[in-house]
């Protein structure tokens, strides 16, 4: 079932389980009761029109654009808790891997985060306001996951000694200009290229970790500034678009770091 279908199907059953409803059944319900035993054979009939009374209220709440959007925001607002709570089990999961310096980060985006969330439970909540705090929410999400992994990634590659490898390449390189035999000095060359290939991917995944934490410190900065503008009700239609452009590209870039990682872990297994 999709979001479509699965918000359809909410609207359908809370319009049957809304209050008035259910009550305005259980009177003509309990009129028919008593008023059965007047009518005879003919009781049924009263039955038949508390029920139709009950689905055709059922069905001017499920047409009720009044009715619908305070469904749609009583089920935004719970979807806005389960991404805050995820926030927080993220968060408790990535400290573990984070050294000091990354873990002062780490609680700055979740205070910012609380602030956010502060602000989006004071008052009346507009449209602008809930769709960016859900926006920033998915922003912290992909930020916990990209760090985890790159304070993952960082320390294999500082436990990681190319020493052993540089030397065993210039020593490899002085021993082909004392080989004669053609074959013997094709595999050895093939060895140290092999062994270039290993200290060209560990630099290049340096490099890599050095856009990766350019790239935190962007979402991170993203989120204190929007916690600025939704503090001072700044919200707008070019701040929404701007955080779900920002959101798309880091969830884009935290799924190919998460492959990379499972990967890597599927290797060494």
């Amino acid at each position: 079932m999709n979001s479509i279908d699965n918000m359809k199907f909410k609207l359908f059953l809370s319009a049957l389980t809304n209050y008035r409803n259910v009550g305005i059944f259980a009177i003509l319900a309990g009129l028919s009761m008593y008023g059965s035993q007047y009518l005879g054979e003919m009781s049924y009939v009263a039955y038949i029109g508390a029920f139709a009374a009950y689905i055709g209220c059922s069905l001017q709440s499920l047409t009720s654009k009044k009715f619908q959007d305070k469904l749609i925001h009583k089920s935004k607002q719970e979807h806005i808790r389960n991404l805050n709570e995820m926030c927080a089990k993220l968060a408790n999961d990535t400290k573990k891997h984070t050294n000091s310096a990354y873990y002062k980060k780490l609680c700055s985006i979740m205070e910012d985060k609380t602030e956010i969330i502060n602000e989006y439970s004071k008052g009346d909540t507009g449209f602008l306001k809930e769709r960016i705090t859900e926006h920033t929410l998915n922003l912290v999400i992909t930020y916990l996951k990209m760090l985890k992994n790159f304070c993952i990634r960082s320390r294999e590659l500082n436990l990681t000694d190319v020493g052993p490898i540089m030397d065993r390449i210039g020593k490899n390189t002085r021993k082909l200009n004392f080989i004669n035999d053609p074959k013997v000095y094709e595999d050895l060359k093939k060895t140290i290229e092999m062994d270039e290939k290993i200290i060209a991917r560990l630099k290049e995944e340096k490099h890599d970790l050095e856009r990766i934490d350019t790239k935190l410190d962007y979402i991170k900065s993203t989120v204190s500034m929007f916690k600025h503008q939704i503090g001072h009700s700044l919200e707008s239609e070019e701040m929404l678009e701007k955080i779900e452009n920002v959101v798309n590209e880091a969830t884009a870039l935290e799924s190919v770091l998460d492959e990379r990682q499972k990967r890597r872990s599927k290797n060494t297994m």
